[in-house]
């Protein structure tokens, strides 16, 4: 009887450290990921992947990517296998990006968490779109004059064109030769007037 009493002492003492350790393993919690949480990489991935302890189950778990803005980095859906779980990665600028996970574990106890890393470099902008051609400025005049200049209509006819005299210079004109004549005139009647008056007292005498 004293010699069973090791071997009873030995397989309650496995029972008690085995009993304890089932239900911590029925909870599921990530061993890994890559990139790994806290990385700074300069070439974005194709592929993000998480690794659990456990089988995650596909129906259950969801991942979701965001990077810089909340803007939504993932390119796809998420592959099994095994305890493996992969997601394409769509990368935008760069920036802290945050992949974000939540499953269920065997016992039904939900798991979720993150995984933070920072891309380097982000993709180019795209060039912004076309406005259409662009309308040169005028160019400035040959003269290099800042004012208006004004335009001298051409004469429509075909002739010469004749400068007009003022009305006002033939009027005065014609006025002079009109007091030259009428005061030559007055002087062949004076002198007429006068030759008589001599011959009339020349006859007397």
């Amino acid at each position: 009887m004293a010699r069973t009493w090791p071997v009873v002492v030995g397989v309650a003492l496995g029972v008690s450290l085995v009993l304890p350790a089932a239900p911590a393993a029925a909870h599921n919690s990530l061993t890994g990921s890559d990139p790994r949480n806290g990385a700074r990489v300069a070439q974005a991935p194709a592929r993000i992947e998480l690794r659990f302890l456990a089988k995650p189950d596909p129906g259950t778990t969801k991942i979701t990517v965001t990077g810089p803005d909340n803007v939504v980095a993932l390119g796809g859906a998420p592959t099994f296998s095994g305890s493996r779980v992969s997601v394409p990665f769509k990368p935008g600028r760069a920036g802290l990006y945050v992949v974000g996970y939540r499953l269920a574990s065997s016992d039904g106890h939900p798991v979720s968490g993150e995984v933070r890393f920072t891309l380097t470099t982000g993709t180019p902008a795209e060039p912004p779109p076309s406005t259409g051609p662009t309308t040169p400025p005028p160019s400035p005049s040959p003269s290099g004059s800042a004012g208006p200049t004004s335009a001298v209509p051409a004469p429509t006819g075909g002739g010469t064109t004749v400068a007009a005299v003022p009305a006002a210079g033939r009027s005065e004109g014609s006025a002079g030769r009109g007091w030259l004549w009428a005061l030559g005139g007055v002087v062949a009647v004076a002198a007429l007037a006068a030759g008589l008056l001599l011959r009339r007292r020349s006859a007397r005498r």
